[in-house]
């Protein structure tokens, strides 16, 4: 969805960090973005609910199995499925399934994840960008 590597970096106005030290700050968004997207989506959900999206996270294949045989018993045969499926010829399918199935879940159950995700993004980088100079002084200092 997004690409958060060190062109992303620069685009925060972070050009003159070392090519190590952008792949590092790229990462830790990464992170950070997970972290906050995963807490705001999760808000308020049920355990029950948490259990289910559980399952792709932890690619807990009995779980997956059960929440497919209730949700989408066929899933092989989705078109979105098979093009993930050749995207990714050598993953195996426990893999494929935890992916193509967390997905689904969150159409299902938080279908206002992308715009979840675009405005968290939007405020890190507001951070980002608003604390630029302390993070210049930090790598160099």
């Amino acid at each position: 969805m997004y690409a958060i590597d060190e062109k992303f970096v620069d685009e925060l106005g972070l050009t003159d960090l070392k090519p190590e030290e952008k792949r590092e700050f790229a990462e830790h968004i990464s992170r950070e973005l997970e972290q906050r997207v995963g807490d705001r989506l999760t808000n308020g959900m049920s355990d029950e609910l948490l259990d289910e999206f559980g399952y792709f996270v932890d690619g807990d294949e009995e779980g997956m199995n059960k929440w497919f045989a209730a949700n989408m018993p066929n899933f092989r045969n989705d078109a979105e499925y098979q093009q993930l499926a050749a995207s990714q010829p050598d993953a195996p399918e426990q893999a494929l399934m935890s992916q193509f199935g967390a997905l689904k879940w969150l159409q299902k159950n938080r279908p206002d994840y992308q715009d979840v995700v675009r405005h968290t993004l939007d405020e890190l980088k507001q951070e980002i960008i608003s604390s630029r100079d302390a993070i210049m002084r930090g790598a160099n200092g």
